[in-house]
C-alpha cells in the first residue's frame, strides 16, 4: 500500500497517478509492494528528522527509512517540498520532474541501488530517468 501524508500545505494533484506509477516502478524491478509512506514536509520538519535520526545538521530533500524485507519493498520517505522547489530551480527543471525524481529515488534505494560512488550515482540517475519516463496520466 502506498500512502501520501502531508505535514505542509502541499498536496499532490493526482495521488492515484503517482500511486499507480510507484507500483509500476516496484513491479518493473521484480519487487513486491509493501507499506510505503510518503511524508511531504518543509525544510524545518525534515531538518529535525535529519538531526534526530541521522545526526546530520543539514538541509536535505529526502530522507528514507528502509523497512524492505527480501523482495517486499516497504519504508517511510520524507520529502522536503521546499528543497525540491529550490533544486528544480537550480537544475532548471520543472518542480514536477524534480518531485518525481526524488520520489522514485527513495524507491530505487529500497530496490538496492546506491549513490555513494560516481559509478553508483550514474546508475542511479539512469534508473531515475528510466522510471520517470514510466509516469503517465490517463486523459
Amino acid at each position: 500500500m502506498i500512502s501520501f501524508n502531508y505535514e505542509t500545505d502541499f498536496e499532490l494533484s493526482n495521488e492515484q497517478a503517482f500511486e499507480d506509477w510507484i507500483a509500476e516502478v516496484i513491479e518493473s524491478e521484480d519487487k513486491t509492494e509493501g507499506e510505503i509512506n510518503y511524508i511531504f514536509c518543509d525544510d524545518e520538519y525534515l531538518l529535525q528528522k535529519n538531526i534526530e535520526f541521522l545526526n546530520h545538521d543539514t538541509l536535505t530533500d529526502i530522507i528514507s527509512f528502509d523497512y524492505t524485507m527480501g523482495k517486499l519493498i516497504s519504508g517511510d520517505i520524507f520529502i522536503s517540498v521546499e528543497r525540491v522547489k529550490e533544486n528544480a530551480a537550480d537544475y532548471n527543471v520543472s518542480f514536477e520532474e524534480e518531485l518525481k525524481r526524488v520520489m522514485v529515488h527513495g524507491i530505487l534505494h529500497y530496490c538496492g541501488y546506491k549513490d555513494k560512488s560516481e559509478e553508483d550515482s550514474a546508475l542511479m540517475r539512469e534508473k531515475e530517468n528510466e522510471k520517470i519516463a514510466m509516469f503517465h496520466v490517463e486523459p
